[in-house]
């Protein structure tokens, strides 16, 4: 098995402008909030969103963000994402295919939300190393991901928190700080020490 590649989300999209009801669902809804509140600090100075779709959690973090890069590996969705965040002169959206493109710089915040699990481990190894590497001392490392089996993904949103665990703790370079789940989701924030 392989990591999904672009050309499943740019079908999907093109099926659907809004395959995951990102704009219309109480349950996206109540997930955003409770990422954004997962937040530890007011502020954050140079953000990162793995996954950013059409933008409808960018926003949100585009409020506590002084910059923010948010990507996708799909274009397709990203044109109404661009469209959403017009209004947030502090965010940059491009195309970005994670792990194979990673942006240059360090960050304070880094948010992966529903995509981990459409990697194979050993890119989501590389991924999680590209993560640690460019997040600064100090920094936040949110991971958000539904949990129920998906026939076509090769990773559960359990796998991919149990594997960022797994470098979190004494002598290792993430302290895990928080961990919520709900019957659909789970929610995990990290920082870099």
């Amino acid at each position: 098995m392989q990591s999904l590649p672009t050309t499943y989300f740019d079908d999907v999209y093109r099926a659907n402008s809004d395959p995951w009801a990102f704009e219309t669902s109480p349950y996206e809804k109540a997930k955003y909030e409770a990422t954004v509140a997962a937040l530890p600090n007011d502020r954050y100075k140079n953000a990162f969103e793995i996954g950013c779709s059409i933008g409808v959690l960018s926003a949100l973090l585009a409020q506590r963000c002084e910059k923010l890069l948010s990507v996708d590996a799909s274009e397709l969705p990203l044109e109404a994402a661009r469209q959403r965040l017009a209004p947030y002169p502090n965010i940059a959206v491009r195309q970005m295919s994670i792990p194979n493109d990673f942006p240059d710089g360090h960050f304070d915040l880094i948010v992966m939300s529903e995509v981990g699990y459409y990697l194979v481990i050993d890119d989501l190894k590389r991924a999680r190393q590209l993560m640690v590497d460019h997040l600064d001392t100090n920094g936040h490392l949110l991971l958000v991901h539904w949990t129920p089996f998906v026939h076509d993904y090769p990773l559960t949103g359990d796998q991919v928190h149990e594997h960022f665990l797994e470098i979190a703790g004494e002598g290792k370079p993430l302290t895990h700080l928080l961990g919520q789940r709900t019957d659909k989701y789970r929610l995990d924030l990290f920082v870099k020490r």
